[in-house]
């Protein structure tokens, strides 16, 4: 049997290729290793962000594909244990973390508790830890079976917007009464304005949720009830002059320095978060008026959360919301399987395209079954 694994081109993401390898096994494991069959993983939007962002935030580095110029983008989904050399981690298990798109993948287990392990291969070691945890499903408190898929689309994405709602609360939303979120149907952002919604009655600051979204997508965004308005790209120019905060999803550098113009002096806070539109990722303006716009980086939010909380307690607060947030996506979001090889290819291209309809999300497999 052949491992297969999907490359792409570092420089350029359009260009990409299927490669085949003799299957490892048991014997093929060193002592401590494990052997991961990788079953099903979620494509979205950010996994796009993790390819067009991979040298700046080291995305390249978690899956080295051994070959100059070529990369193996990073997703979230389920595997099981194929063969195990590590006392603990036993043949069959299930496990949610970061994987590769690959049908196998070795790992080097440490820190292997009842609920999790932590991959200690060398070349993760200096990597973010939040990226490196895999759960073991039997004694995750988020799982379930029948939400896989969810956790497969949402749950990394969720985790995110978890971070960036607590995030702006700790800093008092920078005294904004704005919020404005570009690209506001990616699922990221409308996790943030779900978790906005819903914490704001608690809050002292008063603010105000504004998406931002293509023309074609105002009227779903707006249906779902996240934010208090909804407008199109092309309707900056309406949007209140008062003091505002910026989380752009989008990664549009030409619509990042119009709302920066726009709200001017105003501006309280700007923050890159994705790159829903890779392609329109160019430079800002140098002359860019308000305060310079910061990259959001969850895992270190995380990091400051866990040490002031402790991990179970910062665990407790997220089920609690996610449990919350699943019901709220059940109600419209449609998952679609795709199966193989030539299909990972072709939804890989429209994501890239952004040809993805915000209510969709797809489930992959390198694997026909």
């Amino acid at each position: 049997m052949q491992a297969t694994r999907f490359l792409v081109n570092r420089n350029q993401l359009t260009e990409t290729r299927l490669d085949s390898a003799p299957d490892s096994g048991a014997q093929d494991l060193a002592a401590g290793e494990v052997l991961l069959k990788i079953d099903r993983f979620a494509f979205t939007a950010n996994n796009i962000t993790y390819a067009a962002m991979g040298d700046a935030l080291r995305y390249w580095e978690f899956f080295p594909a051994g070959e100059e110029g070529m990369g193996i983008i990073p997703v979230w989904g389920f595997a099981e244990v194929l063969a195990s050399r590590c006392e603990g981690i036993e043949v069959g298990e299930r496990v949610y973390g970061f994987l590769s798109m690959t049908t196998r993948l070795i790992v080097t287990p440490t820190q292997v508790g009842g609920g999790s392990f932590v991959d200690g291969s060398a070349h993760r070691k200096d990597l973010p830890l939040v990226y490196n945890q895999y759960l073991r499903c039997r004694q995750d408190p988020l799982y379930t079976a029948d939400t896989e898929a969810l956790q497969m689309l949402l749950r990394p994405l969720f985790t995110t917007s978890f971070l960036l709602d607590d995030f702006f609360a700790d800093n008092g939303f920078f005294g904004a009464t704005s919020l404005v979120l570009t690209s506001a149907s990616s699922k990221t952002a409308l996790g943030m304005a779900y978790l906005m919604q819903r914490n704001r009655q608690a809050r002292e600051q008063r603010y105000r949720i504004v998406g931002l979204t293509s023309a074609g997508k105002v009227e779903f965004v707006s249906g779902l009830g996240c934010y208090d308005e909804v407008i199109s790209y092309g309707q900056v120019d309406s949007l209140d002059p008062g003091p505002a905060a910026i989380v752009d999803f989008a990664g549009n550098g030409e619509l990042l320095g119009q709302l920066h113009r726009h709200y001017g002096q105003q501006l309280q806070y700007s923050c890159m978060v994705g790159l829903s539109h890779w392609e329109q990722r160019g430079g800002l303006p140098g002359d860019l008026p308000g305060p310079a716009p910061q990259m959001f980086f969850a895992p270190s939010q995380a990091q400051k959360r866990v040490g002031e909380l402790g991990a179970a307690a910062f665990q407790r607060q997220l089920v609690e919301v996610w449990r919350e947030f699943v019901g709220f996506v059940g109600g419209w979001m449609k998952v679609e399987y795709d199966l193989g090889p030539e299909a990972v290819q072709r939804v890989y291209q429209r994501a890239l395209a952004g040809q993805f309809r915000p209510e969709t999300g797809f489930i992959l497999s390198l694997s026909t079954k």
